[in-house]
C-alpha cells in the first residue's frame, strides 16, 4: 500500500522519545516539533486533548508554528508514534455503509432462510432507505481502554474465535456539542483520524439472549481492538468528509476499498444525533462506520502474524501486526 500524503501543512499527534513520557507534537515535512516548549494557552498538563479543549484559540497558533517543524523538529522515524488522543468517550456508528450492511445481511442469513440472496439485498436496501428517511442512526459506546497506537500490535484474545477488521473514519470533537443541529454539527469537529474498530464477530449476537440482541462490550472492547491514528488532521484541511477513500489491506491483499460517499448517515448527522442524547466533549471520538469488505465477506479471520494496513485519503496510514494471546 502506498502511503498517502497528508491534507494540509501539518497534523497533530502524540509521541514519545524511546521510553520517555508522551508529548504532543506538530508533524510537518516528516518532522515533529515538540509542543511542550511552545507558548500555548492550556490549563494543566499539555496533551492533545488539552489543545482540543482550546481549539479555537490554539489552531491559529499551531498554524504559526508549523514552519518550525521542518527546521527545529525531530524526524518522525526517531520517535514512537502513540494514539493521537485519549478520549473521554467513544461513540461508534453501526451499519452505516450501504454495501457493508447488505453484505452482512446476506452473510448472516439463517441456513433455513428461503429467501434468495437477491431478495435479501433488495429488502436490506429498502430497510436502509427507511432508516435514512426517519433519521435514526445506530450508535453504541466503545471503551477508551480498547485504543492502541497506529503501529502497535493488536492482541487477538484467546477466547476470540472470529477476529475481524473494520476500518473507519473518526471525527474528533473540539468545541463541546450538546443538542446541535445537523447544519452546525461539523463546526464542533476539530479534526479527523483513522480508526480500525476490530470485532469479535462471533460475540456480536448473543444466542443465549436473542431478545436483547447485540453484545458490543464483548465484541468490540478487548484491549488493542481500536488502533487509532496516526495523526489528528485538522478539519480545516480535510475538506468534505463525505469524499474520502478508505483502503485496508491484510497481508498486502486489498480487503476494503470504498469512499465515505457510501455512508447512510453523513458525519454531520452522526455528530448531531449523538449530541441529542449526551454532551460531546473535546477529544471525544465519533466513529462513523465501516465500509464493505470485512472478513465475514471474504470468509477470513485475523490470525497470528497477519498485517493490517489501513489508510484514509489525506489522513495517513496505520500498520498493525496481529499477535495471538497465549491460551490461559
Amino acid at each position: 500500500m502506498s502511503h498517502p500524503s497528508l491534507s494540509g501543512p501539518f497534523a497533530l499527534g502524540t509521541f514519545a522519545d524511546g521510553d520517555g513520557p508522551a508529548f504532543p507534537g506538530l508533524l510537518g515535512d516528516g518532522r515533529v516539533l515538540d509542543l511542550r516548549a511552545a507558548p500555548l494557552p492550556v490549563d494543566g498538563p499539555l496533551t492533545t486533548r488539552a489543545l482540543l479543549e482550546r481549539w479555537d484559540t490554539v489552531f491559529p497558533l499551531l498554524e504559526g508554528l508549523a514552519g518550525r517543524a521542518a527546521t527545529d523538529g525531530t524526524p518522525v522515524g526517531d520517535l514512537r508514534v502513540l494514539a493521537p488522543v485519549e478520549p473521554r468517550q467513544v461513540f461508534q456508528s453501526g451499519a452505516n455503509y450501504r454495501t457493508h450492511v447488505i453484505d452482512l445481511a446476506v452473510a448472516h442469513r439463517a441456513p433455513d432462510d428461503p429467501r434468495t440472496a437477491g431478495r435479501v439485498r433488495a429488502e436490506t436496501a429498502a430497510m436502509m432507505d427507511r432508516r435514512a428517511a426517519e433519521d435514526q442512526p445506530y450508535v453504541f459506546l466503545g471503551l477508551p481502554s480498547a485504543i492502541t497506537g497506529p503501529y502497535d500490535d493488536v492482541v487477538l484474545p484467546s477466547w476470540c474465535a472470529e477476529p475481524d477488521w473494520e476500518l473507519e473514519l473518526a471525527a474528533v470533537i473540539g468545541r463541546p456539542a450538546f443538542r446541535v443541529d445537523r447544519e452546525h454539527a461539523l463546526d464542533h469537529v476539530a479534526a479527523y483520524t483513522i480508526a480500525n474498530d476490530l470485532t469479535a464477530r462471533e460475540m456480536v449476537f448473543r444466542p443465549d439472549m436473542p431478545a436483547i440482541g447485540t453484545d458490543w462490550l464483548r465484541a468490540k472492547n478487548a484491549p488493542t481492538f481500536t488502533p487509532l491514528g496516526p495523526w489528528l488532521v485538522p478539519a480545516a484541511f480535510v475538506g468534505d468528509p463525505q469524499d474520502l477513500r478508505l483502503t485496508l489491506t491484510v497481508n498486502g491483499a486489498v480487503r476494503q476499498d470504498e469512499t465515505t460517499k457510501d455512508m447512510i448517515f453523513d458525519v454531520a448527522r452522526l455528530v448531531s444525533h449523538v449530541s441529542r442524547t449526551t454532551p460531546l466533549l473535546p477529544g471525544d471520538l465519533v466513529l462513523t462506520g465501516s465500509p464493505a469488505g470485512n472478513g465475514k465477506k471474504w470468509g477470513e479471520i485475523l490470525r497470528d502474524g497477519d498485517v493490517m494496513e489501513g489508510a484514509i485519503e489525506g489522513l495517513g496510514v496505520q500498520r498493525n501486526v496481529c499477535r495471538a494471546e497465549a491460551a490461559r
